[in-house]
């Protein structure tokens, strides 16, 4: 041992003898060669993070999931499909990584909307056994639908596909076409109410109690909000939002705000109408 320590620092001393110009660290070689190789498995363990993500505590509910997605570029791009289909009518394409710019959704607005046939479909929000889901853009004025589709594998939700086509006959055509004009004419909104309008809203003198009252013509002008009047988002759990449903419940929903309102619709004689209004907004 005692040989080999004096051969080491024999050899370091003529090194520096021969070459009085340049000091030769006899440890540098050896320190970059584990710098080397440190480098090589913190690249090697970024890239295989990189490629194999895993699920997080967002993924058991799909609303925390899609506000994470929407809100978090790194996560938005782990979790897209790439290259993404991407289908404008019946012309498909594909959408390359480089070529993706971060989709807010409907996250950088104050509200987004939800879409259902009745009250029971409202309990799907909270189902965590999903494993698909789609998120729509429904555009009142040109009637074209963007519907986003997410599917759950290995406990992961990861956007899949983007389909932007013409909404069809049987699928919400009607009641879309008679909500554009509800929300943007007033004259046709006063007769499209039902007289009297049942109102449900947080009682004023107690903040834990509803109060279940009713609006006349008059007082829902004074009362009304703001309907959404451009486009409609929707979260598709699995509730058919079948255009030959007699009912449809329209639900906004504030984004960190306190905000909610829930417009009930029914058709009579063939016409719809606006039969309750639900304001329990904090």
């Amino acid at each position: 041992m005692r040989k080999l320590l004096l051969g080491f620092f024999l050899l370091a001393f003529l090194i520096s003898c021969g070459n009085k110009k340049t000091k030769i660290d006899p440890f540098a070689t050896l320190t970059d060669m584990v710098d080397s190789a440190s480098n090589r498995k913190a690249d090697s363990l970024h890239q295989q993070a990189k490629e194999e993500p895993k699920p997080i505590e967002a993924d058991e509910l799909f609303d925390d999931f899609i506000f994470n997605y929407a809100s978090d570029d790194a996560l938005q791009k782990q979790r897209t499909i790439f290259p993404l289909p991407y289908y404008n009518g019946e012309t498909p394409t594909k959408i390359e990584e480089k070529f993706w710019k971060h989709d807010y959704l409907f996250t950088n607005q104050s509200y987004y909307t939800l879409l259902f046939d009745n009250e029971d479909d409202m309990d799907m929000v909270g189902d965590t056994t999903l494993k698909s889901v789609q998120v729509e853009w429904i555009y009142l004025k040109t009637r074209m639908v963007k519907k986003y589709n997410f599917e759950r594998r290995k406990g992961m939700w990861k956007l899949e596909a983007i389909k932007l086509r013409h909404i069809e006959e049987g699928e919400n055509e009607d009641f879309v076409s008679f909500y554009a004009r509800f929300a943007t004419d007033s004259v046709y909104q006063s007769r499209h109410l039902s007289d009297p309008l049942q109102f449900i809203t947080i009682d004023p003198d107690d903040d834990f109690s509803i109060l279940e009252t009713t609006l006349d013509v008059n007082q829902w002008y004074a009362f009304r909000p703001v309907l959404p009047a451009d486009k409609l988002s929707n979260i598709n759990y699995g509730q058919q939002n079948e255009d030959n449903s007699n009912t449809k419940i329209l639900k906004v929903n504030g984004i960190g705000n306190g905000y909610s309102n829930i417009f009930y619709f029914r058709k009579r004689g063939g016409e719809w109408e606006l039969y309750k209004y639900e304001d329990t907004s904090i």
